[in-house]
């Protein structure tokens, strides 16, 4: 068997860090925190006024951020910079962005049904 030949465990290992990938993105204020980070690197104090939150409340989910590779911080000074690690980031995000407003679409047309039911015109 070859060196490059997969591993039975491999698939396993994959489907694991993407789930524990799309579990780092799965809080509000993270997901918040990244649509800030989009318009370029930001201090933990800039991020805590942005998003109205407590210090100990952004800095623990920039720290699972960190932890999954999603964010990177480098210090000047006494203050640690937030930046995205790799602006793929947002290509996901935005993806999300049009599921979610395809659903929306087809719910709209939903309610428009519903409405034609209710005044008899369907």
């Amino acid at each position: 068997m070859s060196d490059t030949a997969s591993r039975p465990d491999d698939a396993d290992r994959l489907r694991r860090f993407k789930a524990e990938f799309f579990r780092a993105l799965g809080h509000p204020l993270r997901i918040w925190i990244l649509e800030l980070l989009r318009s370029g690197a930001r201090s933990v104090g800039e991020l805590q006024e942005a998003t109205s939150s407590g210090g100990s409340s952004v800095s623990q989910q920039l720290s699972i951020l960190r932890g999954q590779g999603i964010v990177t911080a480098e210090r000047h000074g006494t203050t640690i910079i937030y930046a995205v690690a790799d602006e793929a980031i947002f290509d996901l995000l935005d993806v999300a962005r049009r599921i979610h407003n395809s659903r929306l679409a087809s719910n709209v047309e939903l309610l428009r049904l519903v409405e034609d039911e209710a005044l008899g015109t369907v």
